[in-house]
């Protein structure tokens, strides 16, 4: 068989900081060339090997995801191909969530998690963090993580028949802002039982941030992504 020289990364193109990923994408230099697709129909989603849901307003975007007849080839492409979402993308890929708007909330599924939207609080709750990752190039090197309206993931909910979740980044909870309830300060504030600390995690082929890498200069979660979900899955 021959080996392809290329690997097609879509992002969806709807609404919110598709550009900020589009960028970062065409700064990374691997063996395969990476082609970019602005996703906004069901054609464009077709040439895809894997898609990114952007950071931005996750009702908007679900609702534009129907009007543009994309929820249903979304949810077909989760079950065979590699997807990353990014704060509002991460609700996007959940199973469940609380804090839905008035008239409720589509989701695409595809992670077995239950998030709460705006879990730190509002726009004025926003705030940065330094995380520490497992498995980025140069993992020693905090990634400055931007939390804008972020989710909070509640609990993990797998079933015995999914995919495993692996968690890859926690937040320390003397980092949050000030005002939040979810997390109480104790010593161990990287608790391993806490699923509130959970800021990035696995699953299969999926993979799940409730911050902005895309707003960062720093490509080593897009690499990661590529690397270890898109990659493999092209084998």
């Amino acid at each position: 068989m021959q080996q392809r020289d290329a690997v097609t990364i879509g992002i969806l193109a709807l609404q919110g900081a598709f550009a900020e990923h589009q960028i970062i994408l065409k700064r990374i230099s691997l063996k395969k060339r990476i082609v970019i697709v602005l996703v906004r129909t069901p054609e464009d989603l077709q040439k895809c090997d894997a898609l990114i849901i952007p950071g931005g307003e996750s009702t908007t975007i679900a609702l534009l995801a129907r009007l543009a007849g994309l929820l249903g080839p979304l949810r077909e492409f989760l079950k065979v191909k590699p997807v990353w979402g990014t704060c509002a993308g991460a609700i996007l890929l959940a199973q469940c969530i609380e804090g839905a708007k008035q008239g409720g909330q589509e989701l695409l599924g595809g992670i077995s998690v239950t998030v709460a939207r705006n879990g730190w609080g509002s726009q004025v709750e926003s705030f940065e963090a330094p995380l520490e990752v497992e498995g980025l190039r140069d993992s020693s090197r905090p990634f400055h993580g931007v939390f804008i309206r972020a989710p909070v993931v509640l609990a993990l909910t797998p079933s015995p028949t999914d995919p495993p979740i692996t968690i890859i980044s926690r937040i320390s909870a003397s980092l949050l802002p000030a005002s939040q309830t979810l997390v109480p300060p104790d010593e161990d504030d990287t608790d391993p039982q806490s699923d509130q600390t959970i800021v990035a995690l696995c699953q299969g082929r999926h993979l799940l941030t409730t911050f902005h890498p895309e707003l960062t200069k720093d490509d080593r979660f897009h690499e990661y992504f590529v690397k270890e979900c898109v990659l493999p899955c092209l084998s």
